[in-house]
Parts: C-alpha cells; sequence; structure tokens
C-alpha cells in the first residue's frame, strides 16, 4: 500500500508519500481499498499537532473516506469482503488502503457515488444533529447559515431547505453566495461587506423583517458571533459548530437571559459515541435523502491522491467551495 505518512505533526510540509506492507485486519476491523478521501478542517489541524485527537505517531491522516472491503478480521459478521462503505475514522484515508473499525463502516447503496460518499458523513452528520437534533428546527422557521459556502454549510442548507425552512446564507464573498443561492438558500449575505456591529446586524433585521432567526448555525465564530447572537429571535437556538474563524467567541450570557433564547453545542463525533443507535438511524435517514436527491455534496474539486498538498494548500487559502476530495 501507498499513503501519506505523518511522522512529526509541524504541518502540511513534512507529510511524505510512502510504500508500507498492506495491512491484515484485526478482530473488528476491515482493510478497504479507498476510492476517494475528502480533506476537511480536522485533517489540517491534526497534522500540526493541534487537533484534539493526538494519534500516535506515524499516522495517515485523512478522517473521511469510502471504498470497497478487501478483507474482514475476526468477529466481522455485518460487513462482507467486496461491499462498498464509507467510513469516518478520524485517520487513514490518504492512502491506498486502511484499517478501519468495522462499527464505524456505513453500507453504501449501489447508486451511492465513492467521491459523494467520502464527502458526505462529516458535514451531513453533524448539520442534521444541529439542527434536526439540538436545534429541533421546525418546518416555516427561518435558519441563518454561518461559513455557509464551507463542507458543513452548503449540508446545512440542503437539509434545512429540505426540513422546510427559510435559508439565509452567510457568506465571505459574493462569489460563495451565489453558489449557495443555488444550493437554494433563500437569501445570501456577504457578511465580509458589513461591520459585525453595525450593518451586519441591520441587514440580519432586514432580512428577517425584523425577528431574527429562529435557528443560527454557526461553524466559524470569531467577531461575527456576538452580533449575530444579539441578532436572533426569541427563543431563538444559537447552535456551536465551531471556530473556523479562529479565535473562539467571549459572549455575554445576559443575551441568552433577555432574549429566552439556547446557546446549544453541537458535537456529533461524541453522539455518536454515546448514542449509536439513534446515530445509525440518522445515516440511514441520511442515505435515504441522498438517494431521493433530497441533498448531495458540493464537490468543488477531485484531485489525485498524490496531490494532497496541493488540496492542503487550496483549503488553507480559502479557496474551496464545498469539498476538496482525493480519488485512486
Amino acid at each position: 500500500m501507498h499513503a501519506w505518512f505523518c511522522h512529526q505533526p509541524v504541518g502540511v510540509e513534512a507529510l511524505q508519500w510512502e510504500e508500507q506492507p498492506t495491512p491484515s485486519p484485526a478482530s473488528g476491523q476491515v482493510l478497504i481499498a479507498i476510492e476517494a478521501a475528502s480533506l476537511n478542517y480536522p485533517d489540517v489541524l491534526i497534522v500540526q499537532n493541534k487537533y484534539q485527537m493526538k494519534p500516535p505517531l506515524p499516522f495517515v491522516p485523512g478522517a473521511e473516506y469510502a471504498g470497497t472491503i478487501v478483507s474482514v478480521g475476526e468477529g466481522v459478521t455485518h460487513l462482507q469482503v467486496g461491499q462498498r462503505v464509507a467510513c469516518l475514522s478520524g485517520t487513514g484515508g490518504f492512502g491506498s488502503h486502511t484499517l478501519a473499525p468495522a462499527a464505524l463502516c456505513m453500507p453504501l447503496p449501489a447508486a451511492f457515488a465513492a467521491v459523494d460518499a467520502a464527502a458526505f458523513i462529516m458535514t451531513y452528520a453533524t448539520s442534521w444533529h444541529a439542527l434536526m437534533d439540538r436545534g429541533a428546527l421546525q418546518a416555516g422557521e427561518t435558519v441563518l447559515v454561518l461559513g455557509a459556502a464551507g463542507g458543513v454549510g452548503t449540508a446545512a442548507i440542503q437539509i434545512a431547505k429540505a426540513a422546510g425552512a427559510t435559508v439565509i446564507a452567510a457568506a465571505s464573498t459574493d462569489e460563495k453566495c451565489r453558489i449557495c443561492a443555488e444550493l437554494g438558500a433563500d437569501a445570501t449575505l456577504n457578511y465580509t461587506t458589513h461591520a459585525p456591529e453595525g450593518s451586519l446586524r441591520d441587514e440580519i433585521k432586514r432580512l428577517t423583517d425584523g425577528k431574527g432567526p429562529d435557528v443560527v448555525y454557526d461553524p466559524v465564530g470569531g467577531a461575527w458571533a456576538e452580533p449575530v447572537l444579539r441578532s436572533t429571535a426569541w427563543r431563538g437556538r444559537y447552535l456551536v459548530i465551531g471556530f473556523a474563524g479562529g479565535p473562539i467567541p467571549q459572549l455575554p450570557m445576559n443575551l441568552p437571559l433577555l432574549k429566552g433564547l439556547s446557546v446549544v453545542g453541537v458535537f456529533w463525533g461524541e453522539f455518536a459515541r454515546r448514542e449509536p443507535k439513534a446515530n445509525a438511524a440518522m445515516m440511514q435517514t441520511l442515505a435515504q435523502w441522498y438517494i431521493q436527491g433530497h441533498i448531495k455534496p458540493l464537490v468543488a474539486e477531485t484531485l489525485p491522491m498524490s496531490e494532497l498538498k496541493t488540496a492542503y494548500a487550496r483549503m488553507a487559502a480559502r479557496e474551496v467551495v464545498g469539498k476538496l476530495v482525493l480519488v485512486n
């Protein structure tokens, strides 16, 4: 097998493309021939030693991937050789083969394309868990999606629209806003053209007829968090997804009191670990929605697996709308 190995987590430049013996699966594992693997923000952090998970060295980055099972370990009975699966295991995806926990593998319907499957689990599971479970989104409500042109943002737009909500997509450029509108957003907001404490709030007020959004989906944080929180509707739900914008905001806790709103943490990975049956049911529903055409990952570009460093550079430069997928 070949893979990108991280011997020291000091950055992308230290990754090395190496050949190693193809491993055999241990009990509870499967060996997967990888067809496609997507690049997610945690894949950047983990090779910089900035992610909460610190895998033993050396490791192969690549949290999310899809492929075909070529062998199964002892005790694996629900998966078979030749079966196509997607997996989000945290590491291992950026190579030709990987060992994966069988319990984390999602069987794929025949019509599920490998490139889409490799860009599916993290973004759609996060967004469904956020909007439908933690946010209790109802048809007819208004959702403001920050970072709407990114991987989780584009998934959030599609899920919210499929659930019958009105969607305001906020992104950093007019071009990204245009793509969000093509995905189904009812309105868009270029937040780089609005001052956080001034015209941003005015624009949100205008787009919601003075009410504010019922649900805010925020994977960005940073300077936009507080003004958006101040703009949220009475009994609103502010969903804390992540902090791609950099600083973790320090929010004044009198705002939830005054507006009767909830600041809700979203940690899909822990939900999947603690509530595996609920997570499995959610993933089954999402797969059905994909087959029915309600949702589809926005794949910005596919690149050969050998061009992983190019993919990392494009993500770091914020040139990506949707997901980058590496293919073998």
